[in-house]
């Protein structure tokens, strides 16, 4: 739970003790088990208490909104009705630094040259996993996060992800590679968020690994025609949701005449204990930049040889 929220151990514990807002389910013997109730109040206090709410105060609306907290009272108690640069609201980006506070307020006020800037002067700076894990995650999520609780800023998703999009295919540009692509990427079966695999693809060109992008949305059997004409050593499937997230697609991908090497289910849509064997489930850019650049190097490595 600490892991999904974003927080530490101790900062559970302490909502826990002092304001109740702990898991609700305990069997005798075994651990105590969040519920679904309980995970929407606690994102309700980690979305407050980072806008500045006092625990308490915060604690108190979460306690009383066990789905959504009201937008009016989001914006009354959160202290985020504050005009900031002509751009309205302010999106949370957690712990994320300045250049991720700057960042969003730039998105607020629609200011595509300054997204622009600054996401490439932290690509130039820090490459592709730094910027995505500390800069641009943080800003994503915290839009999502004020959408969910507004029903507002699809116009400011729709900038920034335009502007996050243009940003990772200049690094691409940038990195052209020769050899064959070795790395197939698709979003699986009516998954339409496709930022997170375009940043493995930048990632991947910056490290010299070739891949194909098949996008959003892809059919199962668009895919396995796709792993068949072009015999990729690793296939990345990505989901974001869960309702994206049929472990029927992966076990297709084992079962093509040429079937990949790895086969890697990216993203928080999948179930670790739904995956059928031999898939591997990355838990974050890094490890599935890792994860890729292995497989290549050991074709590589068999090719020499």
């Amino acid at each position: 739970m600490a892991r999904r929220l974003g927080v530490a151990v101790t900062t559970l514990r302490t909502w826990h003790q002092r304001y109740g807002l702990g898991p609700s389910e305990h069997v005798p013997g075994h651990h105590r088990r969040y519920t679904p109730a309980d995970l929407a109040r606690l994102e309700i206090m980690r979305r407050l208490t980072t806008e500045g709410v006092a625990p308490a105060e915060a604690a108190r609306w979460a306690r009383q909104a066990p789905a959504v907290l009201p937008p009016d009272r989001l914006a009354l108690k959160a202290r985020t009705s504050t005009v900031r640069d002509g751009g309205g609201t302010t999106i949370p980006v957690g712990r994320a630094g300045p250049a991720a506070r700057g960042l969003a307020r730039a998105a607020m006020r629609l200011d595509s040259v300054t997204i622009a800037r600054t996401i490439a002067d932290a690509l130039a700076a820090d490459g592709v996993v730094a910027t995505w894990e500390g800069l641009l995650r943080p800003v994503l999520t915290g839009i999502g996060e004020r959408h969910a609780a507004t029903a507002g800023l699809i116009e400011v998703e729709h900038l920034m992800s335009r502007c996050v999009s243009v940003a990772f295919a200049t690094v691409i540009r940038a990195h052209p590679n020769g050899g064959p692509p070795r790395i197939l990427l698709s979003c699986a079966d009516e998954e339409q968020h496709s930022l997170p695999l375009e940043a493995l693809a930048a990632a991947l060109a910056e490290a010299g690994v070739s891949c194909r992008m098949l996008g959003a949305r892809v059919p199962v059997p668009a895919l396995v025609e796709a792993v068949n004409r072009t015999g990729p050593a690793a296939v990345v499937l990505w989901s974001h949701t869960r309702s994206t997230a049929d472990p029927c697609q992966l076990t297709a991908l084992l079962t093509v005449p040429r079937r990949p090497l790895l086969v890697l289910a990216a993203g928080p849509g999948w179930r670790a204990d739904s995956l059928p064997a031999g898939v591997v489930r990355p838990v974050d850019l890094a490890e599935a930049l890792s994860l890729a650049v292995a497989v290549r190097d050991s074709l590589d490595q068999s090719t020499t040889g």
